[in-house]
């Protein structure tokens, strides 16, 4: 027979849950949590999502622009230098225009909106409309409005008034997309408007950029989010009174994309974004961090559903079975190691161009964890609570400890098992109280079965007052045939202590005898449907019973095999008592008495039968 701690599984009395069901439920947790995040009716997880894609932002940093891009800012300083009250005279914004065009740009952006008569009387805007006619490249914005009743909307477009906008190029609307916490992430190249795709002012002012040679890639075909350089002045920006002034060399604005608008907190057009989650981002910087997603073809596309939907069914799966597949520290470190593995795939996906979602999968990873654990918590309880019925508490939790290394159905193993019964107890129960006899019976087999886990044995069964307990099972060990003859000595040992208690209590002596066998014998979890019990049966068990009723006729307290001393002789006082018939055996059995320990300090090899 093979030495060491033996792999030993426990389903047969431990139920657990087959792989496909774990799977199953692993997976249904992904769909919940990918369907949360889709429902969400309190924006919790969408903000919370978006939080995270501002974290992708923060953690790439700011990026070098590369487009040919200049923004004229209207900014404090401006306002200070020209000493004007807004709306400025249109014929200010004439003249930048006249000095900007003479530069030669590819495409100017006026993102302002001159959706009512100058309050300055129709010259100023015939003078703005000249202007803009003269330099054959401008795109103005417009402003999208609406109203919201219950389920009626109602939507306008307010476009530069005429003649301003006879002489561009083009107008769009220059609304952002807003996201549920009010940052700007998307971009929004058309918006459907009275049945058409109206245009928008980044598109308008790609298309010319493009026709230009100004764009690295083609135009995305979908809405997408702005793939953000940076915050604000990132991009090269130029003071308006600077340029009104001519203080600005004119190659500055040659060739280039140049926009016009807002930077002044005083006229409300900065926006949150990732990089400026304050809200100080103006709005015309966001423009050419669109324009620049745009021209180098490098927008940020979020991934299909159905993919999110997919992670998150397998990382479910996965982190199910790994919960209650491994030991705890070890599941943790997989499944820790598994979401941080995640969390770095959604960061290089990011890079490449795709937004794919962290929370759904992350929150499965978590939950499927969590709810393992929770699980298994409360089956170790219960396992514990099973197991200490037959087992000591070190076993317990060598089994507990091992889970699935760890077996207890039926199989053949070579052990030993003892039998342990109070003499005359029928007779002695009989003259005695019943609620005496219960208690007399729990502090005698209390005592006993703490002898017996204190020996590595296993209490296989209370048969009223008699013990049978099993050694070498569930873990193997060498000097199993010693552990259960140390038992027997410290049973008769620890029952003569008990001896003056009982007389006090009780007024009766105890006195028991012990039988014990070796061999080879069917251990493990057997039964009915209805009901399983872990035990051992075979010839090796009958004869271990016989022998403990034998030790009356010849005598003796303690009574062993030969097949057991042959395992024991060099470690016990032994008296050979010869050959003895018993019950249901047509060969005698050679039984010796055991009256104490030898004074050999170590134990001899282990021998086994054959």
């Amino acid at each position: 027979m093979a030495t060491g701690k033996s792999r030993i599984i426990v389903p047969a009395l431990i139920p657990g849950r087959s792989t496909w069901r774990l799977l199953v439920s692993g997976s249904a947790v992904g769909l919940l949590m990918t369907a949360a995040a889709l429902l969400d009716p309190l924006n919790l997880l969408e903000v919370t999502e978006l939080k995270a894609l501002n974290a992708q932002f923060l953690l790439r940093g700011t990026a070098v622009p590369s487009s040919s891009i200049v923004i004229v800012t209207i900014d404090e300083d401006s306002f200070d230098e020209l000493n004007l009250a807004w709306p400025w005279p249109r014929a200010v914004h004439a003249r930048l225009l006249d000095i900007v065009s003479q530069a030669k740009p590819s495409v100017i952006g006026l993102d302002i909106v001159f959706a009512e008569p100058s309050p300055y009387g129709p010259e100023d805007d015939q003078t703005l409309a000249r202007a803009v006619a003269r330099a054959g490249n401008v795109v103005l914005g417009a402003a999208l409005t609406g109203i919201r009743q219950g389920d009626f909307v109602k939507e306008d477009l307010n476009p530069p008034i005429r003649p301003v906008r006879d002489g561009a190029r083009a107008f769009g609307f220059v609304n952002f997309d807003i996201d549920v916490d009010a940052f700007v992430r998307r971009n929004k190249l058309t918006h459907l408007f009275q049945g058409s795709a109206l245009p928008g002012f980044d598109l308008h002012v790609y298309r010319i950029a493009a026709a230009a040679g100004l764009a690295a890639r083609p135009l995305p075909t979908k809405d997408h989010l702005i793939n953000y350089r940076g915050g604000p002045q990132t991009f090269q920006s130029l003071p308006y009174h600077r340029v009104l002034a001519d203080h600005v060399p004119r190659n500055a604005f040659a060739g280039k994309i140049v926009l016009i608008g807002a930077s002044s907190p005083i006229l409300h057009d900065v926006f949150p974004t990732p990089f400026a989650p304050r809200g100080d981002m103006p709005g015309v910087e966001i423009h050419a961090n669109a324009l620049e997603t745009l021209l180098q073809g490098e927008a940020i596309r979020p991934v299909p559903t159905a993919v999110n939907a997919l992670l998150a069914v397998l990382g479910g799966a996965l982190s199910l079975w790994i919960a209650i597949t491994f030991r705890p520290g070890f599941a943790l470190a997989l499944v820790g190691g598994g979401l941080v593995l995640f969390l770095v795939g959604t960061h290089v996906a990011f890079l490449s161009g795709r937004w794919l979602a962290a929370l759904p999968v992350s929150l499965t990873l978590v939950m499927t964890y969590m709810g393992a654990v929770g699980r298994n918590f409360v089956r170790e309880r219960r396992q514990r609570r099973r197991l200490s019925r037959y087992f000591s508490p070190s076993v317990v939790e060598d089994i507990i400890q091992q889970r699935d290394d760890v077996s207890l159905k039926a199989d053949q193993r070579w052990m030993t098992v003892l039998f342990s019964d109070i003499r005359g107890f029928t007779s002695l129960s009989e003259r005695m109280p019943p609620e005496e006899v219960v208690q007399l019976l729990r502090e005698y087999l209390t005592e006993m079965t703490n002898v017996v886990f204190k020996h590595g044995g296993t209490v296989d069964k209370y048969i009223g007052d008699a013990i049978m307990a099993l050694y070498n099972v569930p873990f193997q060990a060498p000097d199993h045939a010693a552990q259960a003859v140390r038992t027997a000595l410290e049973l008769q040992a620890r029952l003569r202590s008990l001896g003056e208690r009982f007389v006090d209590k009780y007024g009766i002596t105890l006195q028991c005898g012990v039988g014990i066998n070796t061999g080879v014998a069917i251990v493990g979890t057997v039964g009915s449907e209805q009901r399983l019990e872990y035990t051992a049966i075979g010839d090796t068990i009958n004869v271990g019973a016989r022998l403990e009723s034998l030790t009356k006729d010849l005598g003796v307290t303690i009574l062993i095999s030969e097949a057991t001393y042959l395992e024991v002789k060099d470690l016990f006082v032994t008296q050979d008592l010869g050959e003895q018939r018993i019950k249901g055996k047509d060969i005698p059995v050679r039984v010796y008495s055991v009256s104490g320990h030898t004074t050999r300090a170590e134990p001899p090899a282990t021998r086994r039968a054959a």
